[in-house]
């Protein structure tokens, strides 16, 4: 995601973040792709063929709105990926084939009636639009839901911090949670 394949670590995030292990992923995951280019040609550019390789999550605040794009490209297999959200359920506002335009596809979004969903199909060379509020606070990983592509990093995670309250907070692990 965003030409990042993530690596899993010794120490789960969970864990991590709970007991403030430092070292253990990083919290600069890019709120936007780092290179923009035709993502649905038939070739792209050989720099973005090795992603970068690294555990990084995504740090929400609590209560945020957040808003994803998942653009699919036709890099190594012509695919559709079906994309999971743990710990939420997301609007999709929007689908569409080709590249997705920042300034004319937001234009056609479904904000009406958008359907609640945790798994979602970004088809092959197309794009999918997901709303959710950032406010179940936690570590919540985010993969596609195809085996093999979990397998080569197609994954990542957000940390939604907590909020305000104490009934607002993230619960700790139980003491008797299996490492992952």
């Amino acid at each position: 995601m965003s030409n990042i394949s993530f690596m899993s670590s010794n120490i789960d995030i969970l864990r991590a973040y709970y007991n403030h292990v430092n070292g253990v992923y990083d919290t600069d995951f890019p709120d936007a792709p780092k290179y923009y280019f035709d993502f649905t040609a038939d070739r792209l550019p050989s720099n973005l063929w090795s992603p970068k390789l690294s555990t990084e999550v995504n740090v929400l605040e609590y209560n945020t709105n957040v808003e994803l794009v998942f653009q699919s490209t036709s890099l190594v297999l012509f695919t559709d990926h079906p994309m999971h959200l743990h710990g939420y359920s997301f609007y999709v506002v929007g689908i569409g084939l080709g590249n997705f335009d920042k300034d004319k596809d937001p234009l056609n979004y479904n904000l009406v009636d958008p359907p609640l969903v945790n798994t979602i199909n970004v088809l092959v060379n197309g794009w999918t639009t997901v709303r959710f509020k950032a406010d179940n606070p936690g570590v919540w990983f985010m993969h596609c839901h195809l085996e093999i592509h979990s397998s080569w990093g197609m994954e990542m995670a957000f940390i939604v911090k907590d909020g305000k309250s104490t009934d607002k907070n993230m619960l700790p692990p139980p003491s008797n949670m299996p490492p992952c």
